[in-house]
């Protein structure tokens, strides 16, 4: 894709990707019926390649929905690139400039005391101009769209240090509750494992660790390790795939449990691992694929959320990966991209957290996963 192509129109500060479209069905590329090979037999990178270039071209009209979570939308676009070993196709340069200009900046006289937090817009529709008086009313930045945000910067080679970390991390601080959770946005809102997440990963991201309270975020955590053995969103709430995730690799990232501590000749740890491993092996199903909860049906993300979790713990290796890889292909698409079930459209967020799965599952040509920040390896640890 040439870079003088880019209808996304990441190189204008004011202008967020585009939408444009409503009332087309987004047509396929005509390359994408240049291979024979049968999307069920394999994984087609080059048509995964070319799906994700298109939405980074133009987003179909059915994201109007997404408007306000384009930031999350743009993380599952350049990533997926990069996972698929094509971020040259993207104009890196204009890509960071239209994150950098979701930025939420306070203006003369505000402090990062005030109680607010000043991260990045999900979206140029959660984002409002400064008044007459200089004063910025409207801050409705957001705790996922930052991790976000610096993902992607991340992803595309932006030097972090222009980053203004000890205002973003000391302002974060107003988001953590007296029990250790995190709010997504300083004007009040759910907590729970998502958002501690977020919080875990922005301040691995920014190499600090000043915007959090890490042992009670780790207290928080442990409350929501559920009697089965996984992880609820919050204290007492059902196990889930996406709050186990977010809940073991907060402690990763934050350093309270090993990597591969199913290697180590003695197995310690501050969460039951016997238990969490033995409801994350029931996970997977006798489709081969992995579900959330238990009697729910397969779903191609939770091969990422339930496996990433596995791998971190170094069980990965006891899975069925022939049985997930026929499940995953079965949800292939033939213009690429990943649907949530077989036979179903693809999305960028079952395609994004597809292409997580195959990485997981070693598949020639994608590049290997920092899993506990969400990138690849590349990304997540710096590139040369």
């Amino acid at each position: 894709m040439s870079k003088s192509t880019t209808a996304i129109e990441w190189d204008s500060p004011s202008s967020p990707p585009s939408s444009e479209g409503e009332g087309e069905e987004p047509s396929p590329s005509p390359s994408l019926s240049l291979s024979s090979s049968s999307p069920r037999s394999s994984f087609q990178r080059d048509r995964h390649v070319t799906f994700l270039q298109m939405m980074y071209q133009m987003l179909p009209y059915h994201y109007q929905t997404q408007e306000i979570n384009r930031l999350t939308l743009a993380y599952f676009v350049v990533s997926g690139l990069d996972i698929l070993g094509a971020l040259d196709s993207v104009d890196k340069n204009a890509v960071a400039d239209w994150v950098l200009s979701l930025q939420a900046c306070p203006v003369d006289g505000v402090s990062s005391n005030d109680g607010e937090f000043w991260g990045f817009h999900g979206s140029r529709t959660s984002q409002f101009p400064i008044e007459n008086h200089r004063k910025l009313i409207h801050n409705h930045s957001h705790l996922a769209s930052t991790y976000c945000a610096l993902a992607i910067l991340k992803t595309v080679g932006y030097d972090m240090s222009n980053i203004n970390s000890k205002l973003l991390l000391s302002s974060m601080r107003n988001l953590q509750q007296r029990d250790g959770s995190f709010l997504p946005i300083h004007i009040g809102a759910e907590t729970d494992l998502r958002f501690t997440y977020c919080a875990a990963a922005v301040c691995c991201l920014l190499e600090d660790w000043s915007g959090m309270d890490r042992e009670k975020v780790k207290e928080y955590i442990l409350k929501c390790q559920s009697y089965n053995g996984g992880f609820g969103m919050t204290p007492g709430a059902e196990a889930h795939g996406g709050g186990t995730f977010c809940a073991v690799a907060s402690l990763r990232l934050m350093g309270f449990i090993e990597d591969d501590i199913l290697s180590k000749s003695t197995v310690s740890s501050i969460i039951d691992i016997p238990l969490l491993l033995e409801w994350c092996f029931q996970r997977q199903a006798t489709d081969g694929g992995f579900q959330g909860r238990p009697n729910k049906p397969s779903d191609t993300c939770y091969a990422f959320w339930v496996g990433s979790v596995l791998k971190m713990l170094g069980g990965y290796k006891l899975i069925d990966g022939k049985a997930l890889r026929r499940f995953l292909l079965t949800c292939q698409s033939e213009y690429g991209g990943f649907s949530k079930f077989p036979g179903e459209l693809p999305d960028l967020y079952h395609s994004y957290y597809g292409y997580m799965a195959f990485s997981l599952l070693k598949e020639p040509g994608l590049n290997a996963l920092f899993v506990e920040l969400g990138l690849t390896k590349v990304a997540g640890l710096g590139r040369i």
